[in-house]
């Protein structure tokens, strides 16, 4: 309320500045071309300025607001003629006749009407076009600032969700991860150094590569491989894991983190424990788009509508659509005959703005 309150009060001394500037003016300009400067000369510049008030408040209040930010062009145009036109005979109504003899006008300008209007129209005009622009102007600032914080308050957003997406993953994954690395080590696996190196690589990616909105698609594909090595040490050797990755990785950027949900979602809520489990992960890149499939066996009787994959998917929908334009990506996710599949497909940028 009290930031409103001194907004207006600073808008309103700014105009009071603007006329006053104005007013000053014109008595220098009497001033230069008479070499007098008393009441008639001050009475004579208020009168002019109030015949250029009419025409300005006039325009930046009704014209403006009605015709032209509304994008009606030939209707503002028209009326700003008539604006002017009726603005500048007010003005030669004033000074010309009734004030004739306080302000003694001389008898050369009464007999020249025409091109007293003709003066007094294009100075109004003169007026109307500098307010016009500083409208518009400050417009665009204003415009600009609510821009900025719009694209701020985004990016916050943006980033929380982020954070948010991090924390989801799941910390009994993590626990897991040690404890069968601490169960290879007992017994002395060569996997240990390889799966603890993974390890310290996938928590670097998320506390630290991650926290931008776009990053490195090599970065992003080394997660993954990291991710489902690690996934890898608890399940059985009768799952078949087909992961397929292309074998050149171009120099692009995509958002982070976008397909460990669909990933780890396979491995905690599908492969029901039969002779036949599977899941097939594939990477393909054409042109300047990024392909990542994901297939797994699920069972019915399974509960797959769990609350932290729902979350998590439903997190990586909400940043899609924050940081790709509609017709950048596609997703498509199908439940059809024991079988889940996942399909999207990404637009890569070309930095990570």
């Amino acid at each position: 309320m009290q930031e409103h309150l001194l907004n207006k009060r600073n808008k309103v001394i700014g105009h009071l500045l603007f006329w006053a500037a104005s007013i000053l003016f014109l008595c220098f300009i009497f001033f230069i071309y008479s070499r007098e400067f008393d009441l008639k000369t001050i009475a004579k510049a208020v009168t002019i300025n109030a015949g250029f008030g009419i025409a300005v408040y006039f325009n930046l209040y009704i014209l403006i607001p009605r015709f032209l930010t509304r994008k009606q062009y030939i209707y503002y145009l028209f009326w700003l003629v008539v604006l002017i036109s009726i603005s500048s005979l007010i003005l030669q109504a004033l000074i010309v006749y009734p004030l004739r003899s306080f302000l003694e006008v001389s008898e050369q300008l009464t007999s020249i009407s025409s091109e007293t209007h003709s003066a007094f129209f294009f100075a109004t005009l003169f007026y109307v076009g500098i307010t016009t622009f500083l409208k518009l102007f400050k417009d665009w600032l204003s415009l600009q600032d609510i821009n900025y914080k719009l694209a701020k308050t985004e990016k916050e957003k943006l980033e929380a969700e982020l954070k948010s997406l991090k924390g989801q993953l799941n910390p009994h994954f993590l626990f897991n991860s040690l404890n069968n690395i601490y169960s290879l080590a007992l017994i002395q696996s060569e996997k240990v150094p390889d799966l603890i190196l993974r390890l310290s690589d996938l928590m670097r990616h998320i506390i630290y590569d991650s926290k931008d909105n776009f990053i490195a698609l090599q970065k992003e594909i080394e997660f993954v491989d990291n991710f489902i090595a690690l996934q890898k040490i608890r399940i059985t050797e009768n799952t078949s894991i087909n992961y397929t990755k292309p074998s050149s990785v171009p120099s692009a950027y995509i958002a982070p983190l976008l397909f460990e949900p669909f990933i780890d979602n396979a491995f905690k809520h599908g492969l029901p424990g039969t002779e036949t489990d599977f899941i097939a992960i594939t990477f393909e890149i054409k042109d300047d788009w990024l392909g990542f499939r994901l297939e797994n066996n699920y069972s019915n009787e399974e509960n797959t509508n769990t609350k932290n994959s729902g979350i998590g998917i439903a997190n990586v929908k909400q940043r899609l659509e924050h940081l790709y334009k509609p017709g950048e990506y596609h997703l498509q996710i199908e439940r059809a005959n024991d079988k889940h599949s996942v399909l999207l497909q990404l637009k890569l940028k070309t930095n990570g703005n």
